[in-house]
């Protein structure tokens, strides 16, 4: 089993910049594709930002682009999300999420392993 730890959420007013770390102890990390994804309150768990095992590939949801970029360290064993310019909206639970041996995908349900989320919430 793989354990996922969040950290990094916060309040923070509109406009400022905040950096969410996901930490795991598997050594097999960089076999894993890695994601990021935020559950606003009511809403559904959204896709924010993917990457590959390498860290070659990144992705991010069509609102996101811009603003959110992810990141890792395999000699680490992180995944980052550095938000910019945070808005009101995004408010939410920030999930860390790992997928193993296939590459990054949007889809929540392809994911393997999960977090317990980090709160973000973004004053105005």
């Amino acid at each position: 089993q793989v354990q996922l730890v969040e950290s990094g959420g916060g309040l923070v007013q509109a406009g400022g910049s905040l950096r969410l770390s996901c930490a795991t102890s598997d050594r097999t990390f960089s076999r894993y594709a890695m994601a990021w994804f935020r559950q606003a309150p009511g809403k559904e768990r959204a896709f924010v930002a993917a990457i590959s095992g390498s860290g070659m590939y990144t992705y991010y949801g069509d609102s996101m682009k811009g603003r959110f970029t992810i990141s890792r360290d395999n000699a680490k064993n992180m995944v980052y999300l550095q938000i910019n310019s945070l808005k009101p909206e995004d408010t939410g639970v920030y999930y860390c999420a790992a997928r193993r041996l296939y590459g990054a995908t949007m889809a929540t349900a392809l994911y393997d392993y999960w977090g317990q989320g980090t709160q973000v919430t973004v004053s105005e």
